[in-house]
């Protein structure tokens, strides 16, 4: 795999470390730093002519700053001749402005799209969509991965007891019917109105969770109020007790404080997003890696083969 290489920016070095480490190569070396004014400058400081290069780089907090460094490393592996160029994006940023749904609001998944075609991304690698129909907002191939293997081996060996997953609201029930379909559990909704972004209340149960430890599935956990709500009416509707899985933990505001009060008795999340300092401290936290996912699927690519196997 000569030709194979990994390079990353500052968003999450470690999991690029872990996945480079999983296919046995090492990391293609790059400078990527600020000039003192905030502008980013970027060097790749190995040869990578007709190398097929994959640039891992979830665009999370800062957004912005990790945004523009992929899209400048990817100029620059372009300038260098670079063969091929897959975005590896565990956590796509701005995905939730993904439609126009009042006047006058950008379709921001759209515009970051169009960034990526246009720097030069030939391949997108990404990882639990907050909308799946963002994959066509690409005119080139994207493979759209999940962590539903790291969860599901994670909750079999968890829990014992009779478990029911519950969706968070209905824009989750096909994620949260096919966790239910493999454990053979039962499946619940929660029935939530947001009146703003980043609040919401959760009003009513579908399903029955009396006495079952009840297991709150989401794409991502942000400032943590949907969890906490939800944790709270599954209590109160009579379930034995409230875990929560997520694929991306943003954690943003207020979201460790609300985790640290509430009822829920853990957090599962995978490494897509880097936890800071802060985050840590929550010992409800759990992170599970989804290195050897994306390794696996990076090693597939580069031989041209089939990536959606790795759900079967």
């Amino acid at each position: 795999m000569q030709d194979l290489k990994v390079i990353s920016g500052n968003a999450h070095r470690k999991l690029a470390e872990e996945i480079a480490a999983h296919l046995d190569i090492s990391l293609t070396l790059a400078d990527v730093r600020k000039f003192s004014d905030g502008e980013i400058f970027v060097e790749v400081k190995e040869n990578v002519r007709g190398a097929d290069v994959f640039v891992v780089q979830p665009t999370c907090t800062p957004v912005n700053d990790n945004l523009m460094e992929l899209v400048i490393m990817v100029d620059a592996l372009r300038r260098a001749s670079a063969r091929r160029i897959t975005a590896v994006v565990p956590y796509y940023g701005y995905a939730r402005q993904d439609r126009k749904n009042a006047p006058r609001v950008p379709i921001s998944a759209k515009v970051v799209a169009e960034m990526f075609q246009v720097v030069g991304v030939r391949r997108v690698l990404c990882m639990d969509l907050h909308a799946g129909q963002i994959q066509g907002f690409f005119n080139i191939p994207v493979d759209h991965l999940y962590a539903a293997p790291v969860l599901l081996e994670y909750i079999k060996e968890t829990f014992d007891d009779e478990v029911i997953m519950v969706s968070p609201d209905a824009g989750g029930v096909e994620r949260t019917r096919a966790f239910a379909k493999r454990l053979n559990s039962g499946l619940a909704i929660i029935d939530k109105r947001r009146d703003k972004p980043n609040e919401c209340e959760a009003m009513n149960v579908i399903g029955d969770v009396r006495g079952k430890t009840a297991i709150l599935m989401d794409d991502m956990v942000d400032t943590a109020g949907t969890l906490c709500a939800g944790a709270k009416t599954l209590l109160a509707h009579g379930a034995k007790e409230v875990h929560a899985c997520c694929s991306h933990p943003v954690l943003s505001g207020p979201a460790i404080e609300r985790l640290n009060a509430s009822e829920l008795k853990s957090l599962v999340v995978t490494n897509s997003i880097p936890l800071n300092g802060k985050e840590k401290r929550c010992d409800k936290i759990k992170v599970l890696s989804v290195s050897s996912l994306l390794g696996d699927a990076i090693y597939r690519i580069h031989n041209e083969d089939s990536v959606s196997s790795l759900f079967i």
